[in-house]
């Protein structure tokens, strides 16, 4: 064999150089991507996804090794979620993963063919994500905790609590693709405890403040944050009002008590996304998401913070300690 000439040695290095490149890009081109998006931020949803990540973790799937995610965080924009959406399926991610009933809508509208795997607080036929439950259809699956079903319970802890208080105030997030649904659902068990119920509006952090007046104004004696995904991202805010305003609250989730606020009773929200990162899994490995059942996450979780119930001037009934999953002193 002659030498090879420089001429074609240099070709040769040339051609390899380049394919080492294209070898790394069809390497990094065959590890999916999921698109994750969620009306909140990552400063106030940071535990969850990391429920998320063990849910995945626990059937195989570890970011960064053999799959990436791509996050939208709408920062209670509401108005975002169709942008982001339409985004990340520009983008011909794998899987889009939807927290909250607007996002999840947001994403069905901005494909039909790309899967959808969601979380929500409730009835996913009522707010059209589903044909049915055991047999979804199309391309969206997901998890439904009990969410909006406990809002019945969170009013009979406040009667509990706060007996004396007649009229109840709802506070509600216009923006909230199901906002009247919920206000629907707090009507009717407001109805069933003989209390009159005021409904506050706040879609804007500005909105806050005069939403708690409004409640003060009306005479309501205590009060029921709407599961919202803009509230928890005004968590802090919120908190710091109620106590302002000295009204006795109830929250859908752990994190607000933990802040400071009085009591919540609701879904867990680990839970959830642990069992949304698990049902991600097989629609990756090519399940059909409309022939997934959705999964009912069932784990609640009721936390009492005794120290917020002392400046209030209440005293918790042994009933509800003895209730409760965990007491903040």
């Amino acid at each position: 064999m002659q030498p090879m000439r420089r001429r074609e040695f240099l070709t040769f290095m040339g051609g390899a150089t380049a394919a080492i490149p294209l070898a790394v890009r069809a390497q990094q081109a065959a590890m999916p991507v999921i698109g994750f998006i969620d009306p909140t931020s990552l400063e106030k949803y940071a535990p969850f996804v990391q429920a998320f990540r063990q849910g995945l973790h626990e059937i195989g799937f570890v970011e960064g090794q053999n799959l990436k995610i791509e996050f939208r965080w709408a920062e209670g924009q509401y108005a975002q979620l169709p942008i982001m959406a339409t985004e990340l399926v520009r983008n011909k991610v794998a899987v889009i993963v939807a927290t909250g009933i607007t996002a999840a809508r947001a994403a069905k509208v901005a494909t039909s063919t790309i899967p959808i795997v969601f979380n929500t607080g409730g009835d996913p036929i009522k707010f059209g994500l589903v044909n049915s439950l055991s047999r979804p259809g199309q391309n969206v699956t997901g998890v439904a905790s009990l969410g909006k079903i406990l809002v019945a319970k969170q009013l009979e802890m406040l009667h509990e609590l706060v007996p004396q208080a007649d009229v109840v105030a709802f506070l509600v997030n216009p923006n909230n693709a199901v906002a009247q649904l919920d206000t629907s659902d707090v009507q009717t068990a407001a109805e069933k405890l003989c209390k009159k119920l005021i409904v506050v509006k706040a879609g804007t952090k500005d909105d806050l403040k005069k939403a708690f007046s409004a409640v003060i104004e009306q005479h309501g004696g205590a009060l029921v944050i709407q599961t919202d995904p803009f509230f928890l991202g005004q968590r802090d805010e919120i908190v710091a009002l109620a106590t302002r305003y000295a009204v006795p609250a109830v929250y859908y989730l752990r994190d607000y008590p933990a802040a400071g606020g009085l009591m919540s009773y609701g879904a867990s929200l680990s839970d959830a996304l642990r069992l949304v990162g698990n049902y991600t899994g097989p629609i990756l490995k090519g399940e059909t998401p409309g022939d997934l059942p959705v999964q009912q996450s069932v784990k609640t979780e009721f936390v009492i913070n005794l120290k917020t119930a002392k400046v209030l001037g209440l005293t918790v009934p042994f009933g509800l300690l003895n209730a409760a999953d965990e007491v903040i002193e």
